[in-house]
C-alpha cells in the first residue's frame, strides 16, 4: 500500500521560507515521478511542481517559478519542496503525489497516489 506523508508545513511571514517534505513508502520510488499540488478552500487543486525519476528534470507552475525548488532523494524515498519569497497567495493545503512508472506531469489526474495534505499559511 502506497503511503505519502507530508511534513514541514505551518505559518510563515510574507517573504519568508518553508520547506515541505514528503516521505514515500509502498512504491518503487526511484521509478515514480513526484509532484506537489495545492488547494485553497473552495477552489480547485492546482499544480505546483513536478520532478522526474532521477531528479534531472523539474517543472514549475508560473506562479512559483523562481521561488520554489523541488528536489528528491531516491535513497531516503523523499521529495522536498523548498518555498522561498512566500506570498499570502501561497496559502493553501499542499499535497504530495506519486505517478508510478511514468514521466513527470503537471496533470493531477495522471497521479496514482496522494498524501493527506499539509497546511501552509503565509501572513501578510
Amino acid at each position: 500500500q502506497v503511503q505519502l506523508v507530508e511534513s514541514g508545513g505551518g505559518l510563515a511571514q510574507t517573504g519568508g521560507s518553508l520547506r515541505l517534505s514528503c516521505a514515500a513508502s509502498g512504491l518503487t520510488f526511484s521509478r515514480s515521478a513526484m509532484g506537489w499540488f495545492r488547494q485553497v478552500l473552495g477552489k480547485e487543486r492546482e499544480f505546483v511542481a513536478t520532478i522526474s525519476w532521477s531528479g534531472s528534470h523539474t517543472y514549475y507552475a508560473p506562479s512559483v517559478e523562481g521561488r520554489f525548488d523541488i528536489s528528491r532523494d531516491n535513497h531516503e524515498n523523499t521529495v522536498d519542496l523548498q518555498m522561498n519569497s512566500l506570498k499570502p497567495e501561497d496559502t493553501a493545503v499542499y499535497y504530495c503525489a506519486a505517478r508510478q512508472g511514468a514521466p513527470s506531469s503537471s496533470l493531477q489526474n495522471e497521479y496514482d497516489s496522494w498524501g493527506q495534505g499539509i497546511q501552509v499559511t503565509v501572513s501578510s
